[in-house]
């Protein structure tokens, strides 16, 4: 995509993440539907609502792309682009009343890289737009591959703390059984070590609180593309370091993002 074009991609983005933003705000105090809930996590009727909002938007620009979103997915799945949504990230707490919540969508295109052991190539995505949008505070985080970070239309960038002692490391403990239990001796091992430790319970506001510099690292070891993608473009572009890998379960992913200069204090207590 050329550089207008992938304005234009942001700017439906911004849109369609107010849109979404809107609906939330005005059932913040209403009464939830539930879909369906398990003991870490649950789903509303209002996800599938403001995605389905979400994907009339983007999809009307972008009518040939496809949609791998937490609610539903659609589309080619070799498609040239991709939007990857998570309509409510954060949905525990917005079932509670907890105002920290986000909207999160990110745009992705096909990229070939060739296989080391054949001639063949792996068809993957990066991420080339991204939005972070909180309805609550009205902030809204935006980035292009390429080009600043931006946190309602001002540059930002992450922070500068080096040393553990006067960090604040954000983590996640994901939704199983096995990640928690992995999660929790590394949490007690880092807790000591540092300024303050945070679980805000949104892993998008996570990584763009990493890019503002309000946290310096965030670390979980079992989360999803969708709430991923957009927030890992935005911190990159921030300056700061988005390392993950694939956890074995499908989009599943451990991730540990930080200011850039964090990455290996932490590593060296895992």
């Amino acid at each position: 995509m050329k550089i207008a074009e992938q304005k234009k991609a942001l700017a439906t983005a911004v849109a369609a993440a107010r849109k979404a933003g809107q609906l939330i705000r005005q059932n913040h105090r209403r009464v939830k539907t539930v879909n369906s809930e398990t003991q870490h996590d649950i789903k509303l009727e209002l996800d599938v609502r403001c995605q389905k909002l979400i994907e009339k938007i983007v999809l009307k620009a972008l009518p040939e792309s496809a949609i791998l979103g937490e609610e539903d997915s659609s589309g080619a799945a070799n498609a040239e682009l991709r939007w990857v949504i998570d309509p409510i990230d954060g949905t525990v707490n917005f079932s509670y009343g907890i105002p920290h919540v986000s909207v999160s969508i990110a745009l992705q295109r096909r990229v070939h890289i060739s296989a080391k052991s054949s001639a063949a190539s792996e068809v993957v995505y990066e991420t080339i737009v991204g939005v972070v949008y909180d309805p609550f505070c009205d902030e809204m985080w935006t980035a292009i591959r390429g080009q600043a970070a931006k946190l309602n239309g001002i540059p930002i960038r992450v922070s500068q703390r080096n040393k553990l002692d006067n960090a604040i490391i954000s983590m996640g403990f994901a939704k199983s059984k096995e990640t928690v239990e992995k999660t929790l001796p590394y949490f007690v091992r880092v807790v000591p070590r540092v300024r303050k430790m945070r679980i805000m319970g949104s892993a998008a506001l996570a990584l763009v609180y990493v890019a503002s510099g309000r946290f310096d690292a965030y670390v979980e070891g079992g989360i999803s593309l969708w709430d991923i993608a957009a927030g890992g473009l935005i911190l990159e572009c921030a300056g700061g370091e988005f390392w993950h890998e694939p956890n074995g379960k499908e989009f599943g992913y451990r991730i540990l993002a930080s200011n850039g200069l964090l990455r290996k204090p932490l590593e060296r207590l895992a």
